[in-house]
């Protein structure tokens, strides 16, 4: 079964490549800014057609925003693990109290 720890081997992988043709290679190449920024034009999109679109455009939307977001990952060295950790850890408790324990806002 394909999953996002699969992804995540993938994007490691071809963000590493010489290919020229690899759209991960160039955007890794291009930089954690870029890289940031096309997270925040996925978000967007997948707001977008979330609320207007059908749920095809929504599909699409969120595997580009979850492509893009752990290219970010993979070039800050932040390993999806991790994330997963932190998303374990707040399911014990409920959701107001762990928003309310957080110290940085989110």
């Amino acid at each position: 079964m394909f999953d996002l720890t699969r992804l995540e081997a993938i994007v490691a992988e071809r963000a590493a490549s010489p290919d020229p043709d690899s759209y991960t290679a160039k955007l890794a190449r291009r930089g954690l800014g870029k890289v940031a920024q096309k997270v925040g034009e996925e978000a967007v999109e997948t707001v977008i057609a979330a609320l207007s679109e059908d749920d095809k455009a929504l599909t699409g939307e969120a595997a580009d925003l979850l492509y893009h977001l752990l290219v970010l990952l993979h070039l800050r060295g932040v390993p999806l693990a991790d994330v997963m950790a932190e998303l374990q850890s707040r399911t014990a408790r409920t959701g107001l109290a762990e928003k309310a324990a957080r110290t940085h806002g989110g």
